[in-house]
C-alpha cells in the first residue's frame, strides 16, 4: 500500500524484545505482537515498525539468529493478513533481506546502514530506508555527548550517509532522514533539535521524529514514568509535524492520532 506523504504519517512503533524502555515483554508472543498492530491499525496507524533488539541506551547486544526468530515470524504473519505497510527496525543485513521477504517495505535503521554490507543488501532490495543520526552505539551514546553544534554537525553527517547511499545504488528519492532524539544527546541538545527540526528540510527528503515517552519527556515531567509521557510526547509529536516532520514515530497511536486531527483541522487541512 503506498503512503500519502502529503499528511502527517503516523509509524507505531512494535517491539519483540524482552528490554525495550517503554514496552519491552510485552508482544514476544507473536499471537500477541499481532493483536497489538491491529489494535493500531484501528486507531489510525500508517506504518508498523517492528524491532527485535532494544536500542535504549545500555541495552544488550541481541544475535542475528536471536532477533531473526523474534521478528519474521511476526511480519510473515502480518503481511498475510493485513494491507498496512510494515517497517523494519534493524541495524543487521540478514535482518533486513529475511524482514522484506517476509513482507517489509521500509528499512529503519539506527546505525544508517554502516554495518558491513547494509549498503548494498539495502540497495538491492529496492525499499526505503530511513537513516538515522547516533553519536556512538547503545553502551556508550549517553557518556557525556559533545556537538560543535548539534543540527550543524547531524546535518554533516546525513550528508555523509546520502552520498554513501546513492553511490551504492540507493535512489535519493528512497532516503527518509531522522536525526535519533535521545541518541547521544542530552536533553538540551534533544530540545534545539527539536527546536530547529525545519533545518533539515534543506535536504527535501522525507523526515521522521522519535521522540515517543523518552527522556527528554520525562526529564521536563518531574522524571514521570514511561506511562505518563503520554501528553508530553502527543506535544512533542505535533511540534515536530509543525516544525518539518513527515513522519512520527509513537507507542500512543490514537493520542497521536487525535492530536494531529485538531493540530490539521486548525490550519484548514485535511484531516487523515
Amino acid at each position: 500500500m503506498a503512503i500519502d506523504f502529503s499528511k502527517p504519517v503516523i509509524m507505531g512503533v512494535l517491539n519483540i524484545t524482552p528490554d525495550s524502555f517503554s514496552d519491552g515483554g510485552k508482544y514476544l508472543d507473536v499471537q500477541n505482537a499481532i493483536v497489538s498492530a491491529k489494535r493500531m491499525i484501528s486507531a489510525g496507524v500508517d506504518i508498523i515498525d517492528i524491532g527485535g533488539e532494544s536500542t535504549r541506551p545500555g541495552a544488550k547486544i541481541v544475535s542475528e539468529i536471536d532477533e531473526i526468530n523474534r521478528v519474521i515470524p511476526v511480519i510473515d504473519s502480518l503481511s498475510s493478513e493485513i494491507d498496512t505497510p510494515i517497517s523494519i527496525d534493524t541495524s543487521k543485513p540478514k535482518v533486513m533481506k529475511l524482514a522484506v521477504e517476509a513482507g517489509a517495505s521500509l528499512i529503519n535503521d539506527v546505525n544508517a546502514l554502516q554495518a558491513p554490507d547494509a549498503l548494498e543488501v539495502a540497495a538491492a532490495l529496492n525499499v526505503d530506508v530511513c537513516l538515522m543520526h547516533r553519536q556512538g552505539n547503545s553502551k556508550t551514546m549517553q557518556n557525556n555527548p559533545s556537538y560543535v553544534d548539534v543540527v550543524d554537525d547531524i546535518k554533516q553527517f546525513f550528508q555523509q550517509r546520502i552520498d554513501a547511499c546513492m553511490q551504492a545504488g540507493i535512489a535519493r528519492e528512497k532516503i527518509i532522514l531522522d536525526p535519533g532524539f535521545g541518541f547521544g544527546k542530552t536533553v538540551e541538545h534533544n530540545y534545539e533539535i527539536l527546536r530547529r527540526f525545519d533545518e533539515f528540510k534543506s535536504f527535501n527528503l522525507r523526515l521522521l521524529a522519535g521522540l515517543s515517552r523518552k527522556s527528554m519527556i520525562g526529564s521536563v515531567l518531574n522524571d514521570r514514568d514511561v506511562k505518563g509521557r503520554v501528553i508530553g510526547s502527543v506535544t512533542g509529536a505535533i511540534i515536530s509535524v509543525q516544525n518539518g516532520a513527515n513522519i512520527v514515530r509513537v507507542h500512543d497511536v490514537l493520542e497521536t492520532k487525535d492530536g494531529l486531527s485538531v493540530w490539521q483541522a486548525t490550519n484548514g487541512e485535511e484531516i487523515g
